[in-house]
């Protein structure tokens, strides 16, 4: 029995311990490196595993999931089955009901009748996760993994961070295995970029909006730029503070218009290991084009915000008149800068019409989405050992593990980094622990986590019984542990 998690609510202010320390000749099974969603759902999968050594390392002082965009009343697009555990262990002692249950919620989480979290509760409930399990080592920065190959070991370097994210030690520790989950960062693309950490109006990414929000209320027109989820909540959250009748918004987004996410019942299948495996056996060139073709299966926003957005600009016409709000999808912007450093240009173009024109404003929201973390800076000490495809990308095989030469005889996993060979579903919450379990049965050589074999109604491709890879294929062994390990 897997002892109930101390349900403390207040994280430990003080630094976070030294991680136990590892030798070449006792080296650890696995050591990940990135603590977001991804990586503590593997962590939470792996606590009970008693022949598992594994440790998480991460570079900020705890837990941390968007911050600026944890608005009222945002709520996370997937169901709160999709927590950390529950679609392959429910039984587990991390999962969100427990959560509610450690906090005496429970029963109105019942009457609320909510399927879909906020934001804000997700993120409490992964903060409580992550005080509570054990192996989590944050201000813990990793600094290079390379291979050695007399060993038969992954060298980890790590900078121990003080309060002050300053360094304090440097330390190395070894391990047969590596799990990469750094997750993603907010992404401005080059037109835009000059205005960002200039001087003057303020010109923020939507991930720091909420800490600058003060600001960009009080700026006398506000643009957002970005047609997706994050831009239609921070539109929305402008909207409902500005008076009636003197909004003074624009919003402007790529997409030929403000679209909802694809959210039917046999649309989501594309959100199943199903299409997962289905995606990851296709060329790599059909799998470039798809992923391109798929945006609104995680681009597009929810139809609920949308129609939120669409009864607050009613609202304001009961008395007559129209809001000072313009809403113009269809547009990207060519060029941009400041004026005197008091007010921002940009320079726009309509993709249908072939127009032009400028926009005056005075702050900007860039609700231009996130990219992966490039993993080249970490892995730069394992480049010679990595496979890649014919646009230069890490090519990563079924169980989630990258193709390094035969040589290495461990294996590096990578969780959200991998949408190139696994499809729209790589970022998606509702796959963490299903990819956390495939990583951990590939680890143990075993089927630790039994998995379904067939997940969704629809059949991708021809052949109705789609392939499920035996758990723990190919695996690298694990060596036993010593009572003294």
């Amino acid at each position: 029995m897997i002892p109930t998690p101390d349900p403390s609510p207040t994280p430990d202010p003080s630094p976070a311990p030294a991680a136990p320390r590892s030798t070449p000749d006792r080296p650890r099974d696995l050591v990940g490196i990135g603590i977001g969603p991804c990586n503590l759902s593997l962590a939470a999968l792996a606590q009970p595993l008693a022949e598992l050594d594994a440790v998480f390392y991460e570079q900020r002082p705890g837990f941390d999931w968007h911050p600026g965009l944890l608005l009222d009343d945002a709520r996370v697009q997937v169901p709160f089955l999709a927590d950390l555990v529950t679609l392959v262990d429910p039984a587990s002692p991390w999962t969100f009901l427990n959560h509610l249950r450690s906090r005496d919620r429970l029963f109105p989480f019942y009457f609320a009748e909510r399927f879909h979290l906020h934001r804000a509760e997700y993120d409490a409930y992964c903060r409580w996760v992550a005080q509570n399990l054990p192996g989590l080592h944050f201000r813990h920065q990793v600094d290079a993994v390379r291979w050695n190959p007399e060993r038969e070991v992954f060298e980890v370097d790590f900078t121990q961070l003080d309060a002050d994210g300053e360094a304090e030690a440097l330390g190395r520790t070894y391990t047969r295995n590596v799990v990469l989950g750094v997750g993603t960062e907010p992404y401005v693309p080059e037109p835009l970029r000059p205005l960002v950490h200039a001087p003057g109006a303020p010109v923020v990414h939507a991930a720091d909006y909420l800490a600058h929000r003060e600001a960009i209320l009080a700026a006398g027109h506000v643009t957002v730029v970005g047609s997706g989820q994050s831009g239609a909540e921070v539109f929305l959250d402008l909207l409902r503070r500005r008076p009636a009748g003197r909004e003074a918004l624009h919003w402007i987004g790529r997409t030929e218009a403000f679209a909802p996410m694809e959210y039917s019942k046999l649309g989501l299948e594309h959100f199943t290991p199903d299409y997962t495996r289905y995606f990851h056996a296709l060329p790599e060139a059909v799998r470039d084009r798809l992923v391109a073709a798929q945006w609104q299966l995680h681009k597009g926003v929810d139809a609920g915000t949308l129609a939120a957005v669409h009864d607050e600009l009613y609202r304001r016409t009961l008395h007559g008149g129209w809001p000072d709000a313009v809403l113009t999808p269809g547009v990207r912007v060519r060029t941009a800068g400041r004026l005197a450093t008091t007010r921002v240009e940009l320079h726009l173009e309509h993709v249908q019409q072939d127009t032009r024109s400028r926009l005056t404003t005075d702050a900007v929201v860039l609700a231009t989405g996130y990219r992966e973390r490039p993993l080249e800076g970490v892995l730069a000490g394992l480049d010679p050992y990595l496979r890649r495809d014919s646009a230069g990308r890490p090519r990563v095989d079924e169980e989630f593990r990258l193709v390094l030469d035969p040589s290495v005889t461990g294996a590096v996993f990578v969780q959200n980094a991998e949408r190139h060979t696994h499809g729209v579903g790589a970022p998606d919450l509702g796959l963490a622990a299903w990819r956390s379990a495939t990583i951990l049965n590939t680890l143990t050589g075993k089927e630790t986590y039994p998995l379904p074999g067939r997940t969704a109604f629809t059949t991708f491709g021809l052949d109705p019984h789609p392939r499920v890879p035996p758990q723990g294929a190919k695996a690298p062994a694990l060596t036993p542990l010593t009572d003294g390990r």
